[in-house]
C-alpha cells in the first residue's frame, strides 16, 4: 500500500513548484501555522515571571515547549533552549566556551560539516590559543571514516565536533566510536543535527551527546534554532547574560524575551513529527527519493557526489552537469518552477575537499515529507534536458 500523502498539510505548496530546496528549509506544517497565528492573537503575549494570567501562559509555553522537543530527540527538558537559528547558538555557545580553553587544548571537528559546526570553533580557538583541527572525509565516497576523528583525538582534546548528517552530500557517517573515543579521554561532544533530526529518530542522551543543536525551519518549523544539552554542562558554561536573566537553566541562554510566537510553532511543528512517526516518514522519503538517486547516476554527463547508495544516508544529493555552471543549471531549472540550490551551502569544507571550489559547488535537491513521485519525474526531466543541451 501506497503511503498516504501529506502534501495537504502544507499550504506553501500549493503554487505549483517543485519544492526540492528543503534542506535549506522547509514549508510550514499547517498547525505549526495555526499555532504561531493562535498565540499572536490569543491575548497571551506577554513575558515570562509575571503574576497575571498571560504571564503564566507564557511560562507554560515554554515548558510545554521544551518538554515536546525533548522527546522529539531525546535530550533533558532542562537542557532544551531555543534561540534565533543554529549558528546563533553555537556562536554563543562557542563564546562561552572559549573562555574556558587554554593554550595547548585541542579541539577536533571533521571537514564533512556544515561552515557553523566549524568556523565558531575555529574561533573559540583563536581566542584562546587552543589547537582546531579536522579530519578529512573520502571525497569519492562521501563517506567519514570514524578512525580518522578517531586518531585526532588525545589527552589534550576538550571538544569533538560532529555532523549528525552532512547537509550537503548527505552523508550518515557512524558517530558512535568517535563519541567512545572522546568521552575516554574526558572530552565533550557536540553534534549539528540539523540535518540529520529532520529524517531519521534520533536520541541526543542515549547517544551521548553532550550537546546538540537542530533548527525547527528544516522540520516544518518556523525560523528557529534549538541548542540540547545535559543540564550540568549548560550551568558550568560562562554564558554571556544581563545581570537579571537566571543563574541557571536555559533561560540563562534565551537572551531577552522569547519568541513566544516561535516557540508556539517549534512545538506544534514537533508534535508532527511525533504524531507521524520519523520511522514512518524517512521510510516514505527514501521510497521517493531512491529513483531520484537512482535516476540522476543514469542521465549521460551528470555526476553524483557524496554516497551512490541509499545506505547511511539522508534524502539529499549533490549533482553537477558536465560543462554547467551549477549556479546556472539552479536558474534554469527555476525556470521549469523546480526549486534547488547551488553552490556551497555553507558546507565550505566539503565543497574545497571535493574539489569543486573552484567550479562553483553543486547543486543540491532534497527531498522531504511534501515531495512525491511527480516532483521527482520533473527534476529528473529537466536535468536531463540540460545535460543534453550541454
Amino acid at each position: 500500500m501506497a503511503p498516504t500523502s501529506l502534501r495537504h498539510r502544507f499550504p506553501g505548496v500549493r503554487d505549483g513548484w517543485f519544492r526540492f530546496d528543503g534542506p535549506a528549509g522547509t514549508q510550514m506544517v499547517d498547525t505549526a501555522i495555526a499555532a504561531m497565528a493562535e498565540w499572536a492573537a490569543g491575548g497571551n503575549n506577554a513575558n515570562c515571571d509575571g503574576t497575571f494570567s498571560a504571564a503564566d501562559a507564557c511560562d507554560a509555553l515554554l515548558e510545554h515547549a521544551r518538554s515536546t522537543v525533548a522527546q522529539l530527540v531525546g535530550a533533558d527538558p532542562d537542557g532544551v533552549c531555543f534561540g534565533a537559528n543554529m549558528t546563533t547558538l553555537t556562536l554563543a555557545f562557542t563564546r562561552a566556551v572559549a573562555a574556558t580553553l587554554a593554550l595547548g587544548d585541542r579541539i577536533v571537528g571533521t571537514r564533512l560539516d556544515h561552515d557553523a559546526n566549524v568556523t565558531p570553533w575555529r574561533l573559540a580557538c583563536e581566542a584562546s590559543g587552543a589547537e582546531h583541527v579536522l579530519a578529512p572525509f573520502d571525497p569519492v565516497t562521501g563517506r567519514l571514516d570514524p578512525q580518522a576523528v578517531v586518531d585526532l583525538i588525545d589527552e589534550r582534546t576538550r571538544w569533538v565536533t560532529l555532523p549528525g548528517a552532512s547537509n550537503l552530500i548527505g552523508t550518515v557517517p557512524d558517530l558512535a566510536p568517535v563519541v567512545a573515543a572522546a568521552h575516554d579521554v574526558g572530552a565533550l561532544v557536540f553534534v549539528d543535527a540539523v540535518h540529520l533530526a529532520p529524517h531519521r529518530p534520533i536520541d541526543i542522551q542515549r547517544a551521548g551527546w553532550d550537546v546538540a543543536v537542530t533548527s525547527p525551519y528544516k522540520w516544518y518549523g518556523p525560523h528557529a534554532g534549538v541548542l540540547c544539552a545535559a543540564a550540568a554542562v549548560l550551568d558550568s558554561l560562562p554564558a554571556a547574560r544581563v545581570r537579571p536573566a537566571a543563574e541557571r537553566g536555559p533561560r540563562r541562554w534565551e537572551t531577552g524575551t522569547p519568541n513566544f510566537e516561535s516557540i508556539a510553532a517549534v512545538e506544534a511543528a514537533a508534535r508532527f513529527l511525533l504524531d507521524e512517526g520519523l520511522e514512518a516518514l524517512g521510510a516514505a522519503e527514501a521510497n521517493v527519493f531512491e529513483p531520484l538517486l537512482t535516476g540522476l547516476q543514469e542521465i549521460a554527463g551528470v555526476r553524483v557526489w557524496g554516497p551512490p547508495s541509499m545506505v547511511d544516508r539522508t534524502p539529499t544529493v549533490a549533482f553537477t552537469v558536465a560543462g554547467r555552471n551549477p549556479d546556472a543549471v539552479a536558474a534554469e531549472l527555476a525556470t521549469s518552477r523546480i526549486a534547488t540550490w547551488a553552490g556551497h551551502s555553507y558546507a565550505v569544507e566539503v565543497v574545497d575537499q571535493l574539489g569543486l571550489a573552484g567550479s562553483g559547488g553543486v547543486v543540491r535537491a532534497g527531498v522531504v515529507a511534501y515531495i512525491e513521485p511527480d516532483d521527482v519525474t520533473a527534476l529528473l526531466d529537466a536535468v536531463a534536458r540540460i545535460a543534453a543541451a550541454s
